[in-house]
């Protein structure tokens, strides 16, 4: 890094994405603290979207309230990385991804990670971690997400927005990682391969999640490709279907 103050780096996509794996292997970078979700920052955009016609009576200009969210948010993460021996933090919450624009106003320096996956996929683990009706939704959230992260990201310079394929990231994590650090203007870091075998501050529930996946595919690595194209033979036919309807196009696009 060359900057005198290092950017903000948000992990945004659709749930059940691979985001958080990816939020583990950014944990385990010698520079970056990537905590647990935050998730409020959606909450203020109201404070300068639909409450601001009430809230500018106050007499302070839209820009001094972003100001002052961007001093509580940023001092918070900073002070969470400082704790961790870290110089720069990140910020993994899927639902962000809904909300780019307004977090670009509030972080004009931020990077934004935008990680995608197969959105049959995605319905496929929403009925295996939720349940089947949040299978049945995903045909419907999946495109918004997608849509709504790459509109936000076109309109962002180069250097702000970054699309990870989760497909990558399980078939070649090494060249993945290495090709995202390099727009994050990071060194590589061997660790962020051994993510696992690091401390992050997670629910105990994670490792038994992540135990249980890994027996279910047979190995004990960290990585593995074994979720990719489980629509083909696990994805219901209903869902399937709902999928042609919402996503056909939005699969085309991402050349699923």
């Amino acid at each position: 890094m060359t900057e005198a103050t290092p950017r903000p780096i948000f992990v945004v996509g659709c749930q059940r994405s691979g985001t958080t794996m990816l939020r583990l292997m950014l944990d385990s970078h010698p520079r970056i603290a990537c905590g647990p979700e935050t998730r409020f920052l959606e909450d203020l955009e109201r404070v300068t979207g639909s409450d601001w016609k009430r809230l500018q009576q106050f007499g302070f200009p839209r820009e001094e309230w972003l100001a002052r969210m961007r001093a509580f948010f940023g001092g918070i993460q900073d002070d969470y990385a400082a704790s961790k021996g870290k110089a720069r933090w990140a910020d993994k919450s899927p639902r962000y991804a809904l909300h780019m624009p307004f977090l670009h106003e509030v972080f004009p320096d931020a990077q934004f990670v935008h990680v995608i996956r197969d959105g049959r996929d995605v319905a496929v683990s929403h009925r295996k971690r939720f349940g089947y009706w949040s299978s049945v939704k995903s045909s419907v959230k999946w495109p918004r997400y997608i849509k709504a992260a790459r509109t936000a990201g076109a309109a962002m310079p180069a250097d702000s927005y970054h699309e990870l394929r989760y497909d990558d990231l399980v078939g070649d994590p090494e060249r993945t990682l290495r090709d995202l650090l390099a727009f994050l203007g990071e060194d590589w870091d061997d660790g962020v391969l051994d993510f696992v075998g690091k401390k992050h501050d997670v629910p105990d529930r994670y490792h038994r999640q992540h135990a249980a996946r890994t027996a279910s595919a047979g190995t004990d690595g960290a990585v593995y490709a074994s979720r990719v194209g489980t629509y083909r033979t696990e994805l219901d036919p209903l869902v399937r279907a709902l999928f042609f309807v919402t996503s056909r196009r939005t699969l085309k696009d991402l050349g699923y």
